[in-house]
């Protein structure tokens, strides 16, 4: 780790990926992946871990973890090559706080946040919980936006319109894509963050970053698009690339990336 910290880095590039559980990622080849990649912060989402149940190499990478209390269920981690001011677990809510859904890294110019937005059910039965997540969120990253500027990396567990899932008509009022969730998603964006890859890419179609294994939608391309990396709106212009991985396998979600004109020092 010599001279990391020192390091001056202006362009940077950021990777957030829902791995739908960190060992299943291993066996299918997530280090190699990680590796080419060659992020300078890495988030992570749906680790499904317990504290010490893996330990892996990362070398020139400080590790961060938050696991679910639950065992084999959520949590999330962040690889970055730039050690942090701090680093803090969850969002301050103990009612959302029990899953190792959120880590925060601070850095002088930004905060980096990862995040697993909570699923609403197959029935919905968990809609309320989301939606009290959702406001109590919104209201963690607007107390840190008003500090210095936020980027978000996360499952956002929401597909916000009609172009980011394959089927529209057919799920309206499914999780991920009920009106109450996409309302939120556009309280989120309105109260001060950009979504990265609609800024570059506002009419892209048929991309997508989960696909049911269920029903070989990533065969089909019949799939939805959860995952985001979201900045202030104050970081816009330093935007220069935002991309979903889509050709990435290892998981029934893809990696979204995001390069951007900023240091962390």
């Amino acid at each position: 780790m010599r001279g990391l910290d020192k390091e001056r880095r202006i362009t940077m590039k950021f990777i957030s990926w829902n791995v739908n559980g960190f060992r299943a990622a291993m066996r299918h080849g997530f280090l190699d992946t990680f590796k080419e990649l060659n992020a300078d912060i890495f988030g992570m989402q749906d680790i499904r871990l317990s504290p010490n149940e893996v330990s892996i190499d990362t070398t020139g990478y400080y590790q961060y973890w938050n696991y679910s209390k639950e065992k084999s269920f959520d949590g999330t981690a962040i690889f970055t090559k730039i050690k942090p001011l701090a680093v803090a677990n969850g969002i301050g809510v103990s009612e959302f706080d029990q899953q190792g859904r959120t880590i925060t890294l601070e850095y002088p110019n930004f905060y980096f946040v990862t995040t697993y937005v909570p699923f609403s059910g197959e029935q919905l039965q968990r809609l309320d919980f989301r939606i009290a997540w959702d406001q109590a969120f919104r209201k963690y990253l607007l107390k840190l936006e008003a500090n210095k500027p936020v980027i978000i990396g996360g499952d956002m567990s929401v597909a916000h319109e009609p172009i980011d899932l394959a089927q529209p008509s057919e799920n309206h009022h499914h999780a991920g894509f009920t009106e109450q969730e996409r309302d939120d998603f556009t309280k989120l964006l309105n109260s001060g963050f950009t979504d990265t890859f609609r800024y570059l890419h506002p009419n892209e179609k048929d991309i997508y970053s989960y696909w049911s294994y269920r029903y070989h939608g990533r065969e089909k391309n019949e799939g939805w698009r959860l995952d985001y990396i979201l900045v202030s709106n104050s970081l816009d212009s330093k935007i220069k690339k935002a991309n979903i991985l889509t050709e990435i396998p290892g998981s029934d979600h893809c990696p979204v990336s995001l390069e951007m004109d900023i240091s962390a020092n």
